[in-house]
């Protein structure tokens, strides 16, 4: 593999804000850059949002906003979301700017050059959620194939792109590089599909205002898949009179994709990049889909995971190790809260973190803290060596759920190793033992070094925090430290805390079932998602004030607050409104309160009731009374 290493995510849409779909494209794509990074190769790591087409043209007019305002907002959360997760991206493309404009232009005018681009007129049946359009021999139920959206039968002038003059030469670069799609079962997929023959595509629409106007004619806006796609390489450069980035680190490595994308990158844009006289990418990779109760996780199904609760209680490595761990990298899994907090305690408190406790604590207690040498064979250094292989063979081959399995009989090997030789032991028999306990300690910390680098690209924050622990010093890791290091030690451990305390399985399925709960109507409520007064009624709601609030220790987002129900005693409630409402701020203020809300606990404190808030692009906006309404006055 060359010295350079280019990897892209998919440039999101706007129309909504992230959730774990977006979050596990982008976290896998962050471990593999944080890999090769690590591996001393020189990379460019590109992520970014698609801002142009219907669907954000709609959502924003349901706003009220105009698209860019829109696009603004929810960027933002990308942007902060990203943060949070550690995500080591290189550039931010936005389809909105004008260096991605300037890209778009000149690769149309390559196509354009080329004799590959005519104006005829379109008609078909078109999602909007998909920002595609399907024969009516694909329909299901007058639905899209892919996502079950309504489709509807449109007609206008359009510029196509002889999509049909590419198909001998896809199919010959489909056979001549084999691994160009992964994994098999999607380059099988995709080889179908082009022989089965390929249409002329139409690459324009005049229907919709937001996007880039067609190069000659203004009349058109570029259609979505030729602007979103263009940039991978207009974030480097390409059209603009500085192609340095583009010349640097194009074609690209790997674009990482989910599986429902993967038509529009296999065969639209590798067409799109031979007519305009590009390289083409080396690998595609189309990883599986996120599932919810047997279906795939969408805004329209409902079924989505947000991942603020996760982030607030955990942080961003115990959610990228899931991530990571869970979901074979290629196939579809299952999201459970459940297997997320075993995955947690089996994984990382009782594994990972019981390993490092150990042995740090009885090298402080016993040695003082300083490292000595570790043993240059044995069951550890020999499970180091055979996890250091394997676990570089699996992240090369695009298999990073393999290499951490590796990683982790490793973690086997030394607990297993420390509950065999028994330093405890060791220590109570004076003397003639040290040198056999100082080899001892000094294996296990040698294998949690190791173990330190290896989880970097997965956990950067805990192997971090783990190397200090271990007396390393700062800096990126490289697998060149991945060497087993027999020379005397020479460093002092820092100071030691747990990686991973417990959690509690019923009492952490009790706060999701609360931050996830909302006051719902009987189970007679009618098929058409109306209710009835008594069920509304059903609801009790109060007006409320404000006598007391404070932030919950150790959260971000949760605030306790002390609420006059007009009951004699405040009630406590708490709500995750810190990220707009400062405290102080709050005391003396009204508010709506769903007074017979089952009680529930939240990061160990008890709330009972629930103030009712407005969300606006995942901000909380307060309701409350118009006037100076008393405590305890039903809402109704």
């Amino acid at each position: 593999m060359g010295s350079t290493y280019y990897i892209t995510t998919p440039i999101y849409y706007v129309n909504d804000l992230p959730h774990i779909g977006h979050i596990y494209t982008t976290v896998m794509a962050d471990i593999l850059a944080r890999y090769h990074r690590m591996a001393g190769r020189d990379v460019r790591f590109l992520t970014g949002t698609d801002e142009h087409g219907q669907k954000i043209e709609r959502a924003a007019a349901a706003r009220g906003v105009a698209p860019i305002e829109l696009a603004d907002r929810v960027v933002a959360r990308y942007h902060a979301l990203w943060e949070q997760l550690e995500i080591s991206h290189d550039d931010f493309i936005r389809t909105s700017e004008e260096r991605h404009q300037r890209g778009v232009a000149e690769i149309i005018r390559r196509i354009r050059a080329a004799g590959d681009l005519y104006k005829g007129e379109y008609k078909g049946w078109y999602c909007a959620g998909c920002e595609a359009f399907y024969p009516e021999t694909q329909l299901e139920d007058g639905r899209c194939p892919d996502q079950g959206h309504p489709v509807e039968l449109l007609s206008e002038p359009s510029y196509f792109f002889r999509l049909s003059a590419y198909q001998d030469r896809l199919l010959q670069w489909y056979r001549d590089n084999p691994d160009c799609i992964q994994p098999r079962t999607r380059y099988n997929e995709v080889m179908r599909f082009v022989e089965g023959g390929l249409r002329d595509l139409s690459i324009s629409r005049v229907s919709l205002k937001w996007g880039v106007p067609f190069p000659g004619d203004p009349e058109h806006v570029v259609y979505v898949w030729l602007d979103a796609l263009t940039n991978y390489i207009s974030a480097l450069g390409f059209g603009s009179d500085d192609d340095t980035l583009f010349q640097r680190y194009w074609p690209a490595r790997l674009h990482l994709v989910g599986k429902d994308i993967l038509r529009f990158h296999c065969v639209y844009w590798p067409a799109f990049l031979m007519s305009a006289g590009l390289p083409l990418p080396e690998r595609i990779f189309g990883h599986g889909w996120w599932m919810r109760d047997e279906a795939k996780m969408s805004k329209s199904l409902g079924n989505v995971v947000r991942p603020d609760h996760l982030l607030e209680r955990f942080g961003s490595d115990p959610l990228r190790y899931y991530l990571a761990r869970e979901m074979a990298f290629g196939q579809d899994a299952s999201f459970s809260d459940e297997a997320f907090v075993e995955r947690y305690n089996s994984d990382l408190a009782n594994n990972l973190g019981n390993a490092a406790s150990r042995t740090l604590s009885m090298t402080h207690r016993y040695l003082e803290g300083s490292v000595p040498a570790p043993a240059s064979d044995g069951p550890v250094a020999e499970a180091a060596r055979a996890t250091i292989t394997a676990y570089t063979a699996h992240m090369e081959a695009l298999e990073p759920h393999r290499a951490l399995d590796s990683v982790w009989q490793l973690l086997t090997a030394i607990n297993g190793y420390i509950q065999e030789q028994q330093p405890w032991s060791l220590a109570k028999d004076g003397e003639a033992a040290m040198p056999r306990l100082r080899e001892v300690l000094g294996t296990a910390l040698e294998g949690l070094r190791v173990v330190s680098v290896l989880i970097a690209p997965v956990m950067p924050g805990v192997a971090r925090r783990l190397g200090a622990q271990l007396g390393l010093g700062e800096g990126e890791p490289r697998t060149g430290s991945l060497e087993w290091t027999t020379g005397p030690g020479a460093r002092k451990l820092g100071p030691s805390e747990p990686l991973f305390p417990r959690v509690d399985v019923k009492a952490f399925l009790k706060e999701i079932a609360m931050t996830e709960s909302r006051p719902t109507a009987p189970a007679e409520q009618p098929d058409d998602g109306t209710i009835t007064i008594d069920q509304f009624a059903s609801v009790h709601l109060k007006v409320g004030m404000v006598v007391e609030a404070e932030q919950v220790p150790k959260s971000r987002k949760l605030i306790r607050l002390m609420v006059d129900l007009g009951e004699g005693e405040p009630r406590q409630l708490v709500a995750g409104i810190a990220g707009r409402y400062a405290p102080g701020d709050l005391v003396g203020r009204r508010v709506v309160v769903v007074a017979n809300l089952k009680p529930a606990r939240l990061m160990g404190v008890e709330s009972r009731g629930m103030v009712l808030a407005a969300t606006v692009d995942g901000e909380p906006f307060l309701l409350a009374p118009d006037g100076e309404v008393p405590p305890g006055s039903e809402v109704r």
